[in-house]
């Protein structure tokens, strides 16, 4: 009898997007919880300090870092 393997993947879209509308979401979608709420920490000091200059650049990097990282790490189980 062949035994079935299940294979949960991230999905990297999913990732992407969470984070880039509340960044530090999609890191911990992916289980990143320490980067996650780094990102929720940080961010909206970015915004207030810059006057929302650096606040649009955090979300773009917060989302190309959850979306690489549910790209190259797929859950086995």
């Amino acid at each position: 009898m062949d035994a079935e393997v299940f294979i949960k993947m991230r999905d990297p879209f999913l990732a992407g997007s969470l984070s880039f509308i509340i960044p530090g979401i999609g890191q911990l979608y992916n289980g990143r919880i320490l980067a996650g709420i780094l990102w929720l920490l940080f961010t909206p000091g970015f915004w207030i300090g810059t006057g929302g200059t650096l606040g649009w650049v955090c979300h773009i990097v917060s989302a190309w870092c959850a979306y690489s990282y549910a790209a190259e790490h797929r859950v086995r189980t």
